[in-house]
C-alpha cells in the first residue's frame, strides 16, 4: 500500500522523502508549545530568553517566518492542527471555556472536536503508525478526548487549558477545574514540562522499530507562571541588569496595556524548561539513530501574553514590534514561531512565505509519504515543497475569525491578509482598518483613508468567505 501511496507523489519529493523500499517510513514529532510569541526565542530575535535547543533546530531544519495559527487563542488553532479546517468551519472559535460578553453577545461555538472528523492521528494510524498524545487537549471533555480521536497512547491529559500548578501534584487538590491526572513516578515537586518530556522519551523509546507519530503538547509557557527557583533567580538577576520596568515599558491598546520589554524572570525560566525540552527530544532520536527518518515539528497556539485588561506590571512576555498579543488579531496575537526540521531538506531554511497552522496536516502527511487528504483538510496546502527549497504555494487570502470577547482586552472581530495587506474589521461598531505589513510590521499607520478600495476589496472578500464556511457572529445584546 505504502508503494502505491509513494508512488502518487511529486518524483523529485519522492526522492528527497522516503521512496525507496529499503529506506522506512518517517517518523513524526510534533512538538505544541502553549502561548509561546513570535519573539520568545533567540532564533526569532530574543536576547532576554535562552533556548539554545530551539535554535539548533531551527538550524537544521526551516524556520517560517510568517508563520500564523488560525486564532489569537488556543482551542481554535489546536481544532486546526488536527483537522486541517479552519476555526470557523468547525465552529470551535474560542477557547473552550471562554464566556465573556460585552456590548455584543458573544458568538455561539462548539466545546468539542466532532468526532466525525478524521484527525491527523486517525491519518497516521490509519496508516500503520504508532499513535502518541502527551499533554494539553483542551479540544473537549470526557467522550472527545484524544483517545476517541486517533490516538492510541495518551498520558497527562484534561479538558482544561492549564494546570492547577507545574508541580506535583499540579494544584490537582486546589483546582479541580484543572486538574492534570497525576504520572506515575511522580514525586512532590516533580516539574510538569519535565515529566510531559520523559513520558514522551517512553514512547520513542518503545516505538523506535515501527513508524510512529507523537503529540508533545506542552501546557507550559500558559498561565500559572511557574518554575524551578534556580532557574528564576538566574533570570531575576539577567532581570535587574536591565534596570527597573517602569511605565515606559507599556502601552495602551484601547482599554487594555501592552507590556513593551522581555524581563519577566520566571517566564525566562519556563522557556527555558521547553528549550531543554525540545533538547532532549532531539537527542534521544539521535541516540535511537532514528535522526534521519524522524520530521521534528515546533509550533506554538497563540502569540505571546503581552496585553491584559489592567496594568498588572506582570504581563508574560513582550511581542515588540508587533502590536498587542495573545486574544488580539494584531499581528502580536496571531504571529507565532514554526520550525521544521525534515531529513533531506536544506539547513537553516528561512522561509517568508505566509502560512497558517491549517496547513501542518497536508504537510506532515506529504513529509511522511502518505496520501493526501483534501476533503479532510480543505483549508490546508502542504508546505513539503517550501521545506525542500522547491517554491512555495501560490499567494492566498488567510482567514481569521474571533466573534468573542477576550481578557486581553479584544472586542468580537474578524481579518484577512492578502499580499501584504491586512484588514481587521470589529463586529461591534463595523470599523475596519487597513495596515500594509510589507512597511509597517507594527500596524501604526491604518491605511483606510488613504486606499479605499483596497479596503473595500479585502472587506469584501473577508465577508464572502464567512458566508462559504458559515462563521457563526455575535448579536445584541
Amino acid at each position: 500500500v505504502k508503494t502505491l501511496i509513494r508512488a502518487l507523489l511529486a518524483p523529485t519529493l519522492l526522492a528527497l522523502v522516503s521512496c525507496a523500499e529499503s529506506t522506512p517510513p518517517l517518523n513524526v514529532v510534533l512538538i505544541v508549545i502553549d502561548d509561546l510569541g513570535w519573539i520568545d526565542t533567540g532564533v526569532y530575535g530574543s536576547s532576554f530568553y535562552e533556548t539554545p535547543h530551539i535554535d539548533q533546530l531551527a538550524a537544521r531544519g526551516a524556520r517560517f517566518s510568517q508563520f500564523y495559527t488560525a486564532s489569537a487563542v488556543c482551542s481554535p488553532t489546536r481544532a486546526s492542527l488536527m483537522t486541517g479546517k479552519h476555526p470557523a468551519r468547525l465552529d470551535i472559535t474560542n477557547w473552550i471555556g471562554g464566556e465573556q460578553n460585552g456590548l455584543l453577545q458573544q458568538a455561539t461555538y462548539e466545546r468539542q472536536l466532532p468526532l466525525e472528523e478524521t484527525t491527523i492521528g486517525e491519518a497516521f494510524r490509519d496508516n500503520g503508525y504508532a499513535t502518541g498524545y502527551v499533554g494539553k487537549w483542551h479540544l473537549g471533555r470526557e467522550g472527545f478526548m484524544p483517545e476517541l480521536q486517533g490516538f492510541d497512547f495518551t498520558a497527562t491529559v484534561n479538558h482544561a487549558g492549564q494546570p492547577g500548578s507545574y508541580f506535583s501534584p499540579y494544584g490537582n487538590e486546589d483546582s479541580p477545574r484543572t486538574a492534570v491526572p497525576d504520572l506515575e513516578g511522580d514525586s512532590a515537586g516533580s516539574y510538569l514540562t519535565d515529566r510531559l518530556t520523559d513520558v514522551s522519551l517512553d514512547f520513542i523509546q518503545r516505538n523506535r522499530d515501527q513508524p510512529f507519530f507523537l503529540t508533545l503538547s506542552h501546557y507550559s509557557v500558559h498561565t500559572p507562571l511557574q518554575a524551578p527557583e534556580e532557574t528564576v533567580a538566574r533570570y531575576d538577576r539577567k532581570a535587574a541588569a536591565l534596570g527597573p520596568e517602569t511605565e515606559e515599558h507599556y502601552e495602551s491598546e484601547r482599554d487594555a496595556s501592552t507590556k513593551l520589554r522581555q524581563d519577566h524572570a520566571t517566564y525566562a525560566a519556563m522557556i527555558e524548561s521547553t528549550d531543554e525540552s525540545v533538547g532532549r527530544i532531539v537527542e534521544k532520536i539521535r541516540e535511537l539513530g532514528i535522526e534521519e527518518h524522524t520530521v521534528v515539528v515546533f509550533v506554538s497556539d497563540n502569540g505571546g501574553l503581552s496585553t491584559l485588561m489592567r496594568k498588572s506590571f506582570n504581563q508574560a512576555t513582550a511581542n515588540m514590534p508587533l502590536r498587542a498579543g495573545k486574544g488580539w488579531l494584531y499581528e502580536g496575537g496571531i504571529r507565532a514561531p514554526l520550525i521544521v526540521a525534515a531529513p533531506g531538506a536544506p539547513a537553516g531554511l528561512d522561509i517568508a512565505q505566509p502560512t497558517t497552522s491549517n496547513d501542518l496536516y497536508p504537510t506532515l502527511l506529504e513529509l511522511a509519504g502518505l496520501t493526501q487528504m483534501p476533503e479532510q483538510h480543505l483549508d490546508g496546502e502542504s508546505l513539503a515543497s517550501a521545506i525542500f527549497s522547491q517554491g512555495g504555494t501560490a499567494e492566498r487570502p488567510l482567514y481569521w475569525h474571533f466573534p468573542h470577547y477576550h481578557g486581553s482586552g479584544n472586542r468580537p472581530s474578524g481579518a484577512i491578509r492578502w499580499g501584504d495587506l491586512k484588514l481587521i474589521e470589529w463586529f461591534e461598531d463595523g470599523s475596519f482598518e487597513l495596515y500594509d505589513l510589507s512597511a509597517d510590521l507594527g500596524e501604526r499607520r491604518d491605511l483606510v483613508g488613504e486606499r479605499p478600495e483596497d479596503a473595500a476589496r479585502l472587506l469584501s472578500e473577508l465577508r464572502r468567505w464567512r458566508g462559504e464556511v458559515g462563521a457563526n457572529m455575535p448579536t445584541p445584546r
